[in-house]
């Protein structure tokens, strides 16, 4: 299944990764917001899952220049532009990528740390299909105090009827699903390990913003 998945997404991507992130920036609304929002700790860590282009990680290690940034993608083709451009940006001692799957992975055997101060997944789990799984996996990545924050597409539910059936079906194209059940699944995943969730809608529905974050020990 995992390697079935990673040669779909580099077919899907194996061309659009060359200009993904000058059309995604009109579209993927939220992830600046999330960067602002991860305030690591001093030297802490941090990892994207489903981290693409390394757009995000670039940003964030930016803006967070004081904690040391990880990076997983189940597709080669988008993780070689991401080295690229992690490379142009001078951060390769700062930022460490791997190719995994985000519903299962190993994060001591591909990157060195076990858990993390803080997780995030953008625009990543209307892409997979056992997206459960995935947002699953990133709140067991968590270290004690840790915090996991997405965002991703929400319902429309304050947009007109028409814009949300013309959107879905232009993502659809992509295989892209808007999961309904995200703030239940957030919800769920919390009380399975005694963390704190929050929820929160952005843009009059456009996206959906959530964090898992575990009490510290």
């Amino acid at each position: 299944m995992e390697s079935s998945h990673a040669g779909h997404m580099d077919a899907i991507y194996g061309t659009q990764r060359h200009f993904y992130d000058l059309t995604r920036k009109y579209y993927l609304l939220g992830r600046d917001r999330l960067i602002r929002r991860l305030a690591p700790p001093k030297g802490g860590s941090v990892i994207e899952i489903g981290c693409g282009t390394g757009r995000n990680l670039i940003a964030a290690a930016k803006a967070w220049p004081d904690a040391r940034f990880y990076g997983i993608d189940i597709s080669e083709a988008m993780l070689e532009t991401a080295r690229a451009k992690v490379a142009k940006a001078g951060l390769t001692d700062r930022i460490t990528l791997a190719q995994g799957d985000a519903t299962a992975f190993d994060a001591l055997e591909l990157l060195g740390v076990a858990a993390f101060d803080r997780v995030f997944q953008s625009y990543t789990l209307s892409m997979i299909p056992d997206w459960r799984g995935a947002l699953r996996e990133g709140a067991g990545k968590l270290a004690p105090g840790g915090r996991l924050d997405l965002v991703d597409f929400g319902q429309q539910e304050k947009l007109p009827r028409g814009w949300r059936s013309v959107l879905f079906a232009w993502l659809a194209k992509f295989d892209v699903s808007p999961r309904a059940e995200m703030r239940t699944a957030i919800d769920e995943i919390a009380g399975a390990i005694g963390a704190r969730d929050e929820f929160v809608s952005l843009y009059r529905g456009y996206a959906w913003a959530g964090s898992i974050e575990r009490t510290g020990l």
